[in-house]
């Protein structure tokens, strides 16, 4: 049975106070030209160039991964108590991806989005209400991502959302439900076989506000571009605006699929791991998601939606171990 779930671009902010959780879980490509954008440079040491930070370094201890403790549950039948003060509407507003293949992304013959990271989030809203389909998708940009969690227009983002220090500073996370890993896309007629085999001066394409486009910092020979999404990369690619993309290798594979005068090179040269993002305000609720995430495990969930999505691609994959006991945004 396909799921249509509502596409709204309603804003709605969870309300305060802690949500109780003692019951069980019941469970494009636009053909216009884009403009790209150059980011800004600050000279580095050494007499290099690197993108401006955005934000302030923060200090983390332990585990960056490490998410609040699952929530607890009572005999079986109990009813979830609290859901309606927290989803008012009775769906769960979920921010994510239109057009990122494989992850969430648009179904042109049936309009439904879909892919790996919608099946997690219908996952968590069946734990909510019984109901994988009472749930609202907003399409987001990689940039939105916090700001949406912070004024309320999403509860919970599940597109592509790296979990790193600096990150916990501004929302906070479940547990690590897909372990990515940064690569290059090309031209297939590139030579290139890897990331540092790219001529001085290539133009890099990555979403602003990604972990991907901040760790180009580190490769100052590189010219780093920012766009609003992969996609835009990708038609840039093709109209020679760009000359490389780099992102996590999921991602990347899915535009392979786009295009398939494309190919990624080299080996992962970051770890990007995927957690579902929440307001800090509601570390209840991510300790339900992390509850809902290690159910959808146990039950199969995971696996299903994985070989259905990224096996082919990525080859033979196992949901991660999640990391419990977390007490605060640093750690």
């Amino acid at each position: 049975m396909s799921r249509r779930p509502r596409v709204s671009t309603r804003r709605r902010a969870l309300a305060s106070g802690a949500l109780a959780l003692t019951a069980v879980l019941v469970s494009a490509c636009g053909t216009g030209a884009y403009a790209p954008t150059v980011v800004p440079t600050t000279t580095a040491a050494g007499g290099g160039s690197s993108p401006a930070p955005s934000a302030s370094p923060a200090t983390c201890t332990g585990d960056v991964t490490a998410s609040y403790d699952p929530a607890s549950s009572t005999a079986a039948g109990r009813q979830l108590q609290g859901v309606q003060e927290v989803m008012k509407d009775g769906t769960l507003t979920v921010g994510v991806s239109a057009d990122t293949r494989l992850l969430g992304a648009r179904n042109p013959a049936t309009n439904v989005i879909e892919g790996f990271d919608i099946d997690t989030a219908h996952a968590v809203a069946k734990a909510l209400f019984g109901d994988e389909n009472k749930i609202t998708l907003k399409v987001i940009t990689a940039a939105d991502r916090i700001p949406d969690l912070q004024n309320g227009s999403v509860e919970m983002v599940a597109r592509n959302f790296t979990v790193n220090c600096a990150r916990w500073q501004q929302v906070a996370f479940s547990a690590v439900y897909y372990l990515a890993g940064q690569r290059v896309l090309v031209p297939t007629g590139s030579t290139a076989k890897s990331i540092a085999d790219l001529p001085k001066g290539s133009r890099v394409c990555a979403p602003s506000g990604s972990t991907s486009l901040a760790k180009l910092a580190t490769y100052p020979a590189l010219k780093p571009v920012a766009a609003g999404t992969h996609t835009e990369c990708l038609v840039m690619l093709q109209q020679g605006q760009v000359d490389a993309i780099t992102g996590d290798d999921v991602v990347l594979a899915g535009l392979v699929a786009q295009d398939p005068y494309t190919k990624v090179i080299g080996p992962k040269f970051t770890q990007e791991p995927y957690g579902l993002g929440i307001n800090s305000k509601n570390r209840d609720f991510v300790a339900f998601a992390n509850a809902a995430l290690a159910q959808y495990e146990k039950d199969g969930g995971w696996q299903a939606s994985y070989n259905r999505w990224l096996r082919d691609p990525l080859g033979p994959g196992r949901p991660p171990t999640p990391v419990y006991g977390r007490r605060g945004p640093t750690g």
